[in-house]
């Protein structure tokens, strides 16, 4: 569903009623209902608050992976947004971008989908909707524990 919205300033908000702009779904009502009963649900089945409370659970989990594995530079995240950036060396922190590739390719042939950047692709992408469990970051960390120790070298 298309939904944007435009949080400003009140000075720059007169701006725009000086000038002629239009939204393509401006005031789509269809957009807004969807919109509304998306906060809603976010409310209703608190799901930013299990946002926080999985967030830390699974990073301090990948974290303990970081320690078991030597090519895990670091693992960095704030709630649902988490990096795990590879490395050839954690003492130098060169990336290791081979090795990126290999366990997200590995991951998704497991069940585990998940995203690849930084800037040399080195880095690991973890984004889980909003509604995930327990159980599935366990799910994540049994996957990336089994495709790293695949590569350890």
């Amino acid at each position: 569903m298309p939904l944007a919205a435009v949080v400003t300033t009140p000075k720059i908000a007169q701006a725009f009623t000086q000038k002629m702009h239009f939204n393509t779904f401006a005031g789509n009502p269809v957009s807004c209902a969807a919109g509304k009963a998306v906060l809603e649900a976010i409310e209703r089945d608190k799901l930013q608050q299990n946002c926080c409370l999985i967030g830390d659970y699974l990073l301090e989990s990948l974290q303990n992976l970081q320690k078991k594995y030597e090519f895990i530079g670091d693992v960095r995240g704030s709630g649902l947004m988490i990096g795990v950036d590879l490395v050839q060396n954690r003492q130098t922190k060169e990336p290791n971008s081979e090795l990126a590739a290999q366990i997200h390719e590995l991951s998704k042939d497991l069940g585990l989908l998940i995203g690849k950047g930084g800037l040399h692709r080195n880095v690991l992408r973890i984004k889980p909707p909003l509604c995930i469990t327990r159980e599935d970051a366990d799910f994540i960390v049994q996957v990336l524990d089994f495709a790293l120790n695949f590569y350890e070298i």
